[in-house]
C-alpha cells in the first residue's frame, strides 16, 4: 500500500474516532443507563450466598486456621490438565460466599469463556460481589456482549485495562492509528492473571479464558500450567488485584466510547450468547463440578501443605510515563533474576518463547562463567508447536549464543507430544492419518470420506485465528507469516507450550505469567508465586522434565561440524549473528535431535554427554514442519528481526 494511502487511512480513522468519542455528559448518561438497568434481585438470603460445598475453598479456611503471623501455612495444587484447571475454577466460583475477583489477559466468548461467564453471573445473582478485569485487546468479541455485561447485575462489575483510543474494541485501522500515535502505550498490556475467592484461595498461572487453554479445542491446545494457592498469601494477591482495579488505566466498561454509544442508542441488551458448540461436554463439566467427591479426589487431595509462599506482582504504575515510578512498580523480573542467580546446581526454566533481554543474557552469561556453574535446562516451543512464528525466529537466530555462551540445555516441545497431560476425549478432535494416495483416513469417530484430500482439510480450516487469541499485542494485526502457525507434514490435534515456570535446585518452585522475555521485563505487567518447599519444587520439576522427555520434545545440540573449514564457518556465523540487521550466513550452529533408544542407549542423555551422538540422530532445524517458502521467510526474520527483540 502506498504511503500516501496509509496516511489517508490514518487521517480518516483519526477524524472518525474524534467525531464519535463521547463527551463527558454522554459518557455519564451511558453509565447511568447501565447502572439503572442492573438487576438488584438476589436469589438467596443466606449469609453464605447459598454457596455449594467446595473442597478447594475448604483448603483456604483450613490453611488460615493452621496459620499464625509467625508461621503461615498454605496449600498448593498444581493444575496441569486443562480439564482440572476448568473444574477447579467452577468449584471455586460455585463455592464463593462473598467475593470473586478475576484478572486476565484474554476472555473469549467460546465454550470455555461462555461457561465461566455464566457461572460468574450466577454467583452475582446469589449475592456474591464479582469483579472482572480484562485487558482491552482481548476483552470479549463484541460490543453487544460488553454492553449487556455493563448492565447485567448490581453485584457484577467489569472494567477494561488500558483502553487505547478510549474504546473496548478496536478495528484494524484503529489499531494502525494507535500504533502510529501511541506505540508504547499500545504495547503496555496487563498480562497478570488471577482468580481470587473470598480472600482465601487464588489461582494464577498461564491460562486465559478460552477453549485452547482448557483442552477444548479440536485443532490446537496449549500445554499450560496454573497453581492453586490457599492461605494467607492470597491477601497479597488481593491487594495486587485491588491496585489494578482502581488504577487510572482501568475503566468501567460502560464508560468506553463504543460501549457507551451502544447503550445510548439501544439501551442494555439481554445477556445472551451463541449456543454452545459442544453442549454435552459443557454439561459433563458442569456435572463434574457438582460432584464434591470427585473434586476432592482429583484436586483437593493432591494439595501439598507448604509454609511461606511469596507472591510477586508488578503494579499498574509500571505503565506510568514517569520512569522512576515505573521502575519502582516492577516486582516480578528482579525477583525472578534473584532466584536464578541463587542457583547452586540447576535451573529448570520453562517458557514458550525463548527470547531474552540484554540484562537476562548478561545474567546467564555470568552464571555460566562461574567455576561451579549450575546447569540451566530450558523447555520451550519448537517452530512446529509455537503460536508465534516471529518469536521462534528470534530464538532460532540466537541458538549458538544460548548453547555456547550460556550453556543451556534446550528441549523444544513437539506439536504431537506422546505423553502430554491432556484428556484427548474432551477435545473433540478427530483422528486423522494420510493414505499413500494423499487421501485422508479417519478413525471410527471421523466422518470424512476416502476422497477427502489433504488440500480439502487445509482449505476448510480458518485462514488464521482471530486477533483475540494473540498475547503478543505488537503483532496483533501483523501478516500471516508472523501470526499463523506453520503448516506441518501431518495433521492431528496439535499442541503448543504456554506454561511459564521455574525450579531452582529442586528446592524453590515458581509458577506465574512471566515468559522470561523483554516484553515481560518492560511492557507487560506480570505476576507469580514463589514456593520455597522441596516437595513442591520436585513435583514441579518432574512435570517440566516430562515435557522435556524424548516423547514430548526434541533436544537441541550443535550440528556436526563441516568436514572442511569448520572453524571459519563457525567464526563467520558468529560475526553474522552479531550484526544488527544482516544475518545471512547460510549455516546454523545448532539443529534438532531425536533420541534413538536401544541396548547401548537405554536412557536419554543431555546434549553435552559422552555418547550423545551415538544415541541421537539429527532431524533438521524444523522437524515436522512443511515449510516450503517459509524457509525463506524464517531467514528473513532471522536476518532482520533483531530490532523487534525489545517488544517480544
Amino acid at each position: 500500500m502506498p504511503s500516501w494511502i496509509r496516511l489517508l487511512v490514518l487521517a480518516m480513522t483519526l477524524a472518525g474516532t474524534a467525531c464519535t468519542s463521547l463527551s463527558p455528559a454522554k459518557r455519564d448518561a451511558a453509565a447511568h443507563i447501565a447502572v439503572e438497568a442492573r438487576s438488584t434481585e438476589v436469589v438467596c438470603d443466606r449469609s453464605d450466598a447459598c454457596a455449594t460445598p467446595s473442597p478447594l475453598r475448604e483448603l483456604g479456611t483450613r490453611a488460615f486456621a493452621r496459620s499464625t503471623p509467625a508461621s503461615p501455612r498454605h496449600y498448593a495444587v498444581l493444575l496441569e490438565y486443562g480439564q482440572d484447571a476448568l473444574l477447579a475454577r467452577l468449584d471455586l466460583i460455585r463455592g464463593a460466599q462473598r467475593t470473586i475477583d478475576v484478572q486476565t489477559y484474554i476472555f473469549d466468548e467460546d465454550d470455555a469463556g461462555h461457561l465461566v461467564l455464566e457461572e460468574l453471573l450466577a454467583a452475582s445473582r446469589r449475592g456474591v460481589q464479582v469483579r472482572l478485569l480484562v485487558d482491552q485487546l482481548s476483552a470479549m468479541r463484541t460490543v453487544e456482549t460488553l454492553s449487556a455485561l455493563a448492565g447485567a447485575h448490581t453485584n457484577f462489575e467489569m472494567r477494561i485495562y488500558n483502553p487505547v483510543l478510549g474504546r473496548a474494541r478496536i478495528s484494524y485501522p484503529q489499531y494502525a492509528l494507535a500504533a502510529a500515535c501511541c506505540w508504547r502505550r499500545l504495547n503496555q498490556r496487563m498480562h497478570s492473571k488471577s482468580l481470587l475467592i473470598d480472600g482465601v484461595v487464588g489461582i494464577t498461572g498461564g491460562r486465559n479464558y478460552q477453549d485452547d487453554y482448557f483442552d477444548w479445542s479440536d485443532t490446537f491446545n496449549f500445554r499450560d500450567r496454573d497453581v492453586l494457592i490457599a492461605g494467607p498469601v492470597v491477601e497479597a494477591m488481593e491487594e495486587n488485584f485491588v491496585a489494578f482495579w482502581h488504577a487510572p488505566l482501568s475503566t468501567p466498561v460502560e464508560q468506553l466510547g463504543d460501549v457507551g454509544r451502544h447503550l445510548l442508542r439501544d439501551g442494555v441488551p439481554e445477556v445472551s450468547f451463541q449456543a454452545y458448540e459442544r453442549p454435552a461436554r459443557v454439561a459433563a463439566m458442569s456435572a463434574d463440578a457438582e460432584d464434591t467427591a470427585l473434586v476432592r479426589t482429583r484436586l483437593a487431595d493432591m494439595a501439598l501443605e507448604v509454609g511461606t509462599i511469596e507472591f510477586i506482582g508488578d503494579l499498574p504504575a509500571k505503565h506510568r510515563r514517569n520512569r522512576e515510578a515505573a521502575q519502582a512498580a516492577i516486582a516480578a523480573t528482579p525477583r525472578l533474576r534473584e532466584l536464578i542467580e541463587s542457583a547452586q546446581d540447576e535451573v529448570l526454566l520453562q517458557t514458550p518463547y525463548l527470547v531474552l533481554s540484554k540484562p537476562a543474557e548478561q545474567m546467564f552469561a555470568d552464571l555460566h562463567a562461574r567455576p561451579d556453574a549450575p546447569q540451566v535446562s530450558v523447555s520451550t516451543n519448537s517452530l512446529a508447536a509455537t503460536d508465534s512464528f516471529i518469536t521462534y525466529a528470534l530464538s532460532y537466530k540466537y541458538k549458538r549464543r544460548h548453547l555456547r555462551d550460556f550453556g543451556f540445555h534446550i528441549y523444544e516441545y513437539k506439536p504431537f507430544p506422546e505423553d502430554a497431560p491432556i484428556d484427548l476425549e474432551v477435545t473433540g478432535a478427530v483422528g486423522l492419518s494420510w493414505n499413500a494416495d494423499g487421501s485422508v483416513n479417519l478413525d471410527e469417530s471421523g466422518t470424512a470420506g476416502s476422497s477427502t484430500t489433504r488440500e480439502d482439510i487445509i482449505a476448510a480450516r480458518p485462514a488464521s485465528a482471530p486477533p483475540l487469541t494473540r498475547e503478543y499485542s505488537a503483532l496483533r494485526y501483523a501478516g500471516v507469516g508472523v501470526n499463523r502457525r506453520v503448516p506441518l507434514n501431518r495433521t492431528g490435534l496439535r499442541m503448543g507450550l504456554h506454561a511459564k515456570s521455574l525450579v531452582v535446585d529442586e528446592r524453590i518452585g515458581v509458577v506465574g505469567t512471566h515468559n522470561f522475555d523483554p516484553r515481560g521485563d518492560n511492557l507487560n505487567t506480570e505476576s507469580a508465586v514463589v514456593i520455597d518447599d522441596p516437595r513442591f519444587a520436585q513435583r514441579l520439576a518432574a512435570s517440566i522434565r516430562r515435557d522435556m522427555s524424548p516423547a514430548n520434545a526434541w533436544t537441541i545440540a550443535r550440528r556436526d561440524p563441516a568436514p572442511v573449514l569448520s572453524g571459519i564457518d563457525y567464526q563467520m556465523a558468529k560475526v553474522s549473528e552479531r550484526l544488527p540487521l544482516f544475518d545471512l550466513w547460510p549455516t546454523r550452529y545448532a539443529t534438532s535431535f531425536e533420541f534413538q533408544p536401544g541396548p547401548d542407549c537405554p536412557t536419554p542423555l543431555p546434549p553435552d554427554a559422552p555418547g550423545f551422538r551415538e544415541c541421537y540422530v539429527p532431524v533438521g532445524d524444523f522437524p515436522e514442519v512443511s515449510i516450503g517458502f517459509r524457509s525463506l521467510l524464517t531467514r528473513i526474520f532471522t536476518a532482520f528481526g533483531a530490532g523487534l527483540v525489545p517488544i517480544l
